[in-house]
């Protein structure tokens, strides 16, 4: 769980099938050390944990990504540069599983990643 730990939430609207969320950036987690020294860089993976963690959060769920038919990173996020991250959901359920959308924004005109796939609802 990245949560409280990469980064906060520091808004959230949760409405029928709609997301939209402010996350604050921890710029001082080892995960930058890493990725890359001396240029830090929020890894993708990290990206799309971090859409997970906020729809589980918001629909009170447990998911598991079964598919990703569309995963673009289209800009770096640097969290030396970047703080905060504006984050939008659209989800969808069809029988056990969430058809999902997102979108993360560096600001209101730079998207850093979108994504386009399948979460499976998952029981206990």
């Amino acid at each position: 769980m990245l949560k409280h730990q990469l980064y906060t939430l520091i808004s959230i609207v949760n409405e029928q099938g709609s997301i939209k969320a402010t996350l604050k950036l921890d710029s001082t987690h080892p995960v930058f050390k890493g990725h890359f020294p001396n240029q830090p860089v929020l890894p993708g993976a990290c990206q799309l944990q971090m859409v997970r963690e906020v729809l589980e959060s918001s629909t009170q769920t447990h998911l598991k990504l079964i598919k990703a038919d569309n995963l673009k990173f289209m800009s770096l996020v640097d969290p030396e540069k970047i703080d905060s991250l504006n984050l939008n959901i659209t989800y969808k359920q069809e029988d056990q599983n969430l058809k999902v959308s997102a979108t993360m924004m560096t600001d209101e005109t730079t998207v850093c990643f979108k994504f386009q796939g399948i979460m499976e609802l998952k029981h206990g």
